[in-house]
């Protein structure tokens, strides 16, 4: 086994994961002059679920990845990484119903024009119901939308998409989530965004996020960013240590002393620390150390669950397809959910300007019948669910290519929170010196820029010996300093929760 890391009692972080905030921390840490190694399981690429992946010169997103962020300072360090090389570009997207595109963010003449006369009518009808007898103490996502849009409006702009992406029935979510996420978008102010003169907010926190008609992003996509931080680490002599898989975390005495990391060739290395930044998924972390912690802090981390996703990468020997960046697909006749359209991200992703890739992106649970297809079946899926919408011609797609991503959303159950609790105190009470950060590595359906403003606090901590709090860090990549008592956990990005005592 070879013996790598500190030695000497020097300053050494050992940091688990190469996406935006194993990076981030990684970065940060370079300007305070702190060695750090950087472990990743990916045997090529950096940039996590915020990775670009190649493929015969078409580069693709998992997922796609918007820069804008209301905090000013993280979009400061973009530009510094990055430059030039930032793109500012516009934003178009639609939902598909019905063999008809909508405007998102809604704007009320087209969605009127889109549903017709008489359906419009119907669902101005079904919301003043909704408003005049809305269901008393709505539990269920289904029940406060329909209170806020009516039914027919929740039927059309909501119910697919979001069991599409969750896998659950909208009555078996629960309500909070609706009241968090989807308060900033209620109907009157969709329609005065849409009929109304834009002023633009002076203050980027007055800004509502899912509203804004502009955002940056990388020339050649969101890894780009990231290769970069890996190729500053790497002319720095610290290359980022790819293919490695965490074995185990070994610690005693309140202190992780070391990771220990296996090779894809099956060599095991030592990674010794004087202090270890994790964001790899709480439920693999829990099950790496060694020794065991207590069964109630195994048992919370083995009840947490994850959301998986599927992209589908196509590429179309058509010049234009579609003018958006993206399409969220509300026909519950196909297992779609979204469509990325990349050469309208940036140009430069696609090799051949006569040509088109696009990224389906399906959403399911590792081991179920999605997960489990061929690619090559998966890819016959996409090129028949592109014909079924009219998108293209089965004979247009020419290539294709399968990603499937393991984890990518952190599920929010009833219990989710009180889980993280535990694991949390045990980790602050038992391991001192071992910080979380990022999206798995907090359980925090989380943008990349929360991620990356944890992961700035938590390196500064390391630094300076600081003890401002990341958790604090809300959906907007703002810190707070203080949470009410008795508060819901605002600090991430919220998500549907299954109602207590629903069915698996």
């Amino acid at each position: 086994m070879r013996d790598l890391g500190a030695k000497n009692g020097h300053q050494h972080v050992v940091i688990i994961g190469a996406g935006p905030a194993g990076l981030t921390a990684a970065y940060e840490l370079l300007k305070h002059d702190i060695a750090t190694t950087v472990l990743e399981k990916d045997p090529k690429y950096v940039g996590g679920l915020a990775r670009t992946v190649e493929h015969k010169g078409y580069r693709f997103d998992i997922g796609g990845h918007r820069f804008f962020s209301k905090n000013q300072e993280v979009e400061d360090l973009w530009t510094e990484i990055l430059g030039s090389e930032m793109l500012t570009r516009k934003r178009l997207s639609r939902i598909y119903y019905r063999g008809r595109y909508f405007a998102y963010p809604i704007k009320a003449a087209n969605a009127l024009w889109n549903l017709g006369p008489i359906e419009a009518v119907r669902c101005m009808a079904s919301y003043a119901y909704a408003r005049v007898r809305p269901i008393r103490n709505p539990r269920s996502l289904e029940d406060w939308v329909r209170n806020q849009f009516g039914w027919r409006l929740f039927s059309i702009f909501f119910k697919t998409y979001t069991e599409k992406v969750w896998g659950i029935s909208t009555k078996e979510l629960s309500a909070d989530w609706a009241a968090q996420r989807i308060k900033s978008l209620d109907l009157w102010l969709v329609l005065k965004s849409a009929l109304m003169p834009r002023r633009r907010p002076t203050n980027r926190s007055d800004v509502v996020t899912t509203l804004i008609d502009r955002f940056r992003y990388p020339r050649f996509g969101p890894g780009q960013m990231w290769e970069r931080v890996a190729e500053i680490r790497r002319k720095k002599g610290r290359p980022v240590l790819h293919g490695r898989t965490v074995d185990r975390i070994e610690h005693d005495g309140g202190r992780v002393r070391s990771v220990v990391t296996r090779t894809a060739s099956g060599e095991i290395e030592e990674h010794q620390g004087s202090d270890f930044i994790s964001s790899m998924p709480i439920r693999e972390l829990v099950s790496r150390l060694d020794p065991a912690p207590p069964e109630s802090v195994r048992r919370a981390a083995e009840s947490l669950s994850y959301r998986d996703f599927i992209s589908v990468a196509v590429m179309i020997d058509r010049a234009d397809v579609f003018p958006d960046n993206w399409i969220y697909i509300h026909d519950p006749t196909v297992k779609v959910g979204r469509i990325q359209n990349f050469k309208n991200w940036s140009p430069d992703m696609v090799p051949d300007q006569s040509k088109t890739c696009l990224g389906l992106e399906y959403f399911c649970f590792e081991g179920d019948g999605l997960w489990t297809a061929t690619d090559d079946a998966l890819v016959e899926r996409a090129r028949n669910e592109l014909a079924q919408l009219g998108i293209c011609k089965p004979e247009e797609v020419f290539d294709g290519v399968v990603v499937r991503q393991a984890k990518a959303y952190p599920v929010y159950d009833d219990v989710y929170q009180a889980k993280v609790d535990v694991i949390r105190d045990y980790i602050r009470e038992h391991l001192t010196n071992l910080h979380l950060a990022g999206r798995n590595g907090m359980h925090k359906y989380n943008n990349q820029d929360h991620s990356m403003m944890t992961a700035l606090l938590v390196a500064r901590n390391i630094a300076t010996a600081g003890s401002v709090d990341p958790w604090k860090v809300n959906a907007d990549a703002v810190y707070h300093e203080e949470v009410r008592v008795g508060e819901k956990d605002l600090s991430a990005r919220q998500v549907p929760e299954r109602l207590a005592g629903s069915a698996l």
